[in-house]
């Protein structure tokens, strides 16, 4: 007798059926505070967009030892749907199948879901939560992370990839994370190399995983969070936000947003936010949300190398990245993690067509064997290269200070910087003046009938005469000195104008990055 239609609807059915899972396998997840990750995808695209891919998919049987099996899915959902109407793909790993551990066709998955992005354009976003690699399926299991390892190099710098931890991510899994261009984590997720029980069995240290690899621990110590969120929900609703900064691919221009903010608006609670003696400190993220649009500023690395600050905003409705000292936090000096921090962001930025606005307020380079140790002269020459590499529009203002190598380093024009800028009270020298004047006059001072007050004399006469925007400006190194309160104007115009800049390097393979 002839099957009707129906009945093979009915087995469809049943099957997709299971690949969706129990009620009893959605509660452990909400018990440990976390979401299934189908209720992640949900709470992440635009409502009724979500198409998924591969449902149906089974490891092959025969390679099972025994012990739990895979059911359809195979552990990871794969599909694509819309975030501000745009098409993003993602893989969401189900914590509920074998952990959400990666055997052969699980990996399979999510290359196929990374190649479909890069074919079509799209952001790639990775919801990690697996127990890592899967045992019974031994070497199949490694090539499967390979094989991702490859599609995240090969999409690198033409989508935006973007990995959230919401679960733990061990041993090789940390890796296809740690080569894309933004990690958030979740307070209850981790990631690491190695689990306490081998750290305690190689290295005899007592350690839990949240002191291990916890997401305050990788947001504040490590650098290797980006974002860290409370919760699943909270976090996927900041992955959206980021989203609305970053185009769909290399060839796409970010998203613009009709502005409602004046983009003839003046900004005079500047010059009440930034004292103008140089050592009083301030938190320039004041600073920014005076000049961006209605104030909002999407911080990325927000615990992490805190004397720079870096992150997205928008002027006159055109996203900007902005890269700020901090001088609350070592007085803004620029080290290791800020060098680190700093250079990665403008290559995110150069990578997706994202314009540069730069705010200095910076002594120089931190001092001391420690830094001098780590390499600070190796990570410091990362920032030159990210400046001078990026092809964006480069605006940059001195508020403040700009001395030494940190001046050179910084968007300057030596670096092919378009169009900067000094607030009058700024300072543009190799040092401060009590440094350059200790330096230059010391066997001076030293003879003096009364050094402090010759001291004085010539801090005051070398500040008059060096220590000012206007050598500067006389040299064409800044393009002008503004009135503080004209600078959202200024850099808006400034902007609008070099949206149209082309530039292009030396025909090369690639050029040797310092690491």
């Amino acid at each position: 007798m002839a099957q009707s239609m129906e009945s093979f609807i009915s087995e469809l059915r049943k099957r997709k059926e299971i690949s969706r899972g129990t009620p009893q396998e959605a509660e452990a997840q909400h018990s440990k505070g976390r979401l299934t990750a189908r209720e992640r995808i949900h709470a992440l695209f635009d409502p009724g967009t979500f198409e998924e891919i591969d449902a149906l998919a089974l490891p092959r049987q025969e390679t099972y030892l025994g012990g739990k099996r895979s059911r359809y899915g195979d552990g990871v959902i794969t599909g694509f749907g819309h975030i501000h109407g745009r098409h993003v793909v993602v893989a969401s790993q189900d914590a509920a199948v074998m952990g959400g551990s990666l055997g052969e066709m699980h990996a399979a998955k999510i290359v196929k879901a990374m190649r479909m992005a890069l074919q079509y354009g799209c952001p790639f976003i990775a919801i990690n939560d697996s127990g890592g690699a899967r045992i019974q399926e031994g070497v199949d299991s490694l090539a499967g992370y390979a094989r991702i390892f490859d599609a995240n190099c090969e999409a690198s710098g033409v989508i935006p990839q973007i990995s959230i931890i919401m679960g733990p991510c061990a041993g090789g899994a940390v890796y296809s994370p740690a080569l894309t261009d933004f990690i958030f984590m979740t307070e209850n997720s981790y990631m690491f190399i190695t689990g306490p029980d081998v750290v305690k069995a190689v290295m005899q240290e007592e350690v839990s995983q949240e002191e291990l690899g916890g997401g305050v621990v990788h947001s504040v110590r490590s650098g290797v969070c980006h974002y860290l969120a409370p919760d699943d929900r909270s976090c996927l609703n900041s992955v959206r936000e980021l989203l609305s900064y970053l185009p769909s691919n290399n060839q796409d221009d970010p998203p613009y947003v009709q502005p409602t903010d004046d983009p003839q608006r003046r900004c005079p609670e500047l010059e009440r936010i930034v004292p103008v003696a140089r050592h009083k400190p301030y938190d320039v993220r004041q600073v920014i949300a005076s000049l961006v649009d209605d104030g909002r500023f999407f911080e990325i690395h927000a615990l992490w190398a805190e004397n720079i600050v870096v992150g997205f905003a928008r002027l006159n409705g055109w996203v900007v990245g902005i890269v700020a000292n901090q001088p609350m936090v070592l007085a803004g000096c620029i080290d290791i993690n800020a060098s680190v921090k700093a250079s990665h962001f403008i290559r995110v930025c150069d990578a997706y067509n994202i314009p540069l606005v730069t705010l200095q307020d910076v002594p120089g380079f931190l001092p001391g064997k420690d830094q001098e140790y780590g390499g600070i002269i190796r990570n410091g020459a990362r920032m030159i290269y990210a400046y001078s590499e990026a092809t964006v529009p480069k605006l940059m203002v001195i508020l403040r200070k700009s001395y030494g190598g940190a001046y050179c380093v910084m968007s300057s024009k030596g670096l092919r910087g378009d169009l900067l800028y000094a607030w009058p009270n700024a300072e543009i020298a190799v040092m401060g003046a009590e440094g350059a004047v200790n330096i230059l006059f010391r066997s001076e001072l030293k003879n003096a009938p009364d050094p402090a007050q010759r001291r004085k004399e010539l801090v005051e006469d070398y500040e008059a005469r060096f220590n000012n925007p206007y050598v500067a400006a006389a040299r064409g190194l800044i393009d002008d000195v503004i009135e503080p309160r004209d600078t959202r104007r200024v850099l808006i115009r400034a902007l609008e104008l070099s949206l149209s800049k082309r530039e292009r390097h030396a025909p090369k393979k690639h050029g040797i990055s310092p690491m």
